[in-house]
């Protein structure tokens, strides 16, 4: 390595060129690291920030239609149940009338014409019954089911089986699958 000239006080510097080069660069190299120790870390850039914004905004955006959708779908769930309960009360308020009109039927009557007018009163009125999707209980010899039926008389009999229907005292109706009025049977055993 080549070595230094004397300087102008007469004193030599022994140290080579390279290495009296190096020294600067190294101290600028140490206050630059000092510098960017002290110095907090830079904000993050306004199209980081207007991302994260926009995100959240989609967020918000995307959590209100899920909201709006639940909400729609419990709506429209309430108003068909709403529909269902008003057309079942409907049916129970008319089920009288189908009693009675069945008690008719089932007496002697004389009058065919009257008898006729009755049995063709009845016929509309299942019609009826039927095109609002009520359907009639099955109860004679069937399993009696506390879902369905109620026991009003219960007999003993060998000849049947354990917890068979033998007699209907009063029809009972469904729709679909919920109960208007449970039928009225006695049970045997």
């Amino acid at each position: 390595m080549a070595r230094q000239h004397k300087k102008s006080d007469g004193k030599s510097d022994d140290k080579p060129i390279e290495e009296a080069q190096a020294e600067p660069i190294k101290e600028e190299a140490q206050a630059e690291s000092e510098v960017t120790d002290s110095v907090p870390p830079a904000e993050p850039s306004y199209e980081i920030q207007l991302e994260t914004a926009l995100a959240a905004e989609h967020d918000k955006y995307l959590r209100l239609a899920a909201e709006y959708d639940n909400y729609r779908k419990r709506s429209q769930k309430e108003r068909e149940a709403l529909y269902a309960d008003a057309r079942a009360e409907t049916v129970k308020r008319l089920l009288p009338v189908y009693d009675n009109l069945a008690r008719a039927l089932a007496q002697q009557c004389t009058d065919e014409g009257f008898f006729k007018g009755i049995d063709m009163t009845m016929t509309k009125f299942r019609e009826l019954l039927s095109g609002m999707g009520v359907e009639e209980i099955a109860a004679r010899d069937v399993k009696f089911d506390p879902e369905k039926h109620e026991a009003v008389h219960r007999i003993e009999d060998p000849e049947l089986g354990e917890q068979v229907i033998t007699q209907e005292f009063e029809k009972g109706f469904t729709i679909g699958d919920k109960v208007i009025r449970h039928s009225k049977v006695q049970v045997a055993n």
